[in-house]
């Protein structure tokens, strides 16, 4: 059980999390179900969704997974009256998952640029665009939190990716104001260099030990760090939180860089 937040905080709420099955998502669904939430976890590996939720519920986190690719507008559809037929309308959705790669601007192809903006941008589109029309149909609020990179000025080898960033960030805020009167509070929490296996994909120079002493605070941050924001920003004490990036980052924000080279 959470040590942070009451037990059961989250009793009687449902959350849906994309790229639940692994790292970041994987903990904010662990965080939340801990906490009481039914929790449903989407991506498009099939084996990643199955271990996530077998090992969810051997927690006894009541647990659901969706293969899903949320970069195609039909499978989001498909996905959302799967989910409603099962257990409901979610309370809560977390658009979490995201991707990219290492690469300097000039290398960055056409087709690479939008598939990282396709993933990371139009994915948390298609999402909380189909989630936030049945709810205000249904007359329902609820919580949009978005999973973003920190709030960095720029990200040299991360052209797309800074990118997407700035996008969700904008579209965080802007669906905030236009969505606030319907009881709809959307935010975004950024994690900075957080470990889990996917920092290590980029680079040797990018593992734990080469970055941390590099950092305000100097160690990499975990990734039940990022889903205690998360819990936060759905709880009681959110509840006039809306259109915020909170950074969880240990100041890489501050520093105005990227990841280290």
């Amino acid at each position: 059980m959470s040590d942070v937040f009451a037990p059961g905080l989250f009793t009687g709420r449902h959350a849906l999390i994309t790229g639940g099955g692994t790292g970041i998502g994987f903990a904010i669904a662990e965080e939340l179900g801990r906490l009481g939430a039914r929790v449903s976890i989407a991506a498009r590996t099939e084996e990643k969704l199955a271990r996530a939720t077998d090992a969810l519920q051997a927690q006894g986190v009541a647990a659901a997974w969706y293969r899903t690719n949320i970069r195609q507008e039909e499978e989001v559809e498909r996905l959302f009256e799967s989910v409603i037929a099962a257990h409901g309308l979610p309370d809560i959705l977390v658009n979490n998952a995201g991707g990219q790669f290492a690469a300097q601007a000039l290398d960055i192809t056409p087709n690479g640029f939008r598939a990282v903006m396709d993933l990371n941008v139009q994915g948390t589109w298609h999402m909380s665009h189909a989630w936030a029309r049945r709810a205000i149909a249904a007359g329902k609020g609820g919580r949009i939190i978005n999973i973003v990179f920190a709030n960095i000025e720029a990200m040299p080898n991360f052209a797309h990716a800074a990118a997407a960033r700035a996008a969700n960030v904008n579209l965080t805020k802007t669906l905030a104001l236009e969505w606030g009167r319907h009881g709809i509070l959307v935010n975004a929490v950024g994690p900075g260099v957080i470990g889990t296996p996917a920092i290590q994909q980029y680079s040797e120079k990018m593992s734990g030990r080469r970055i941390a002493h590099k950092l305000p605070v100097p160690r990499v941050g975990t990734a039940r760090e990022v889903a205690l924001a998360v819990a936060y920003l759905c709880s009681p004490a959110g509840d006039y939180v809306t259109g915020i990036m909170l950074p969880i980052d240990g100041g890489i924000s501050l520093t105005g860089r990227g990841l280290p080279d």
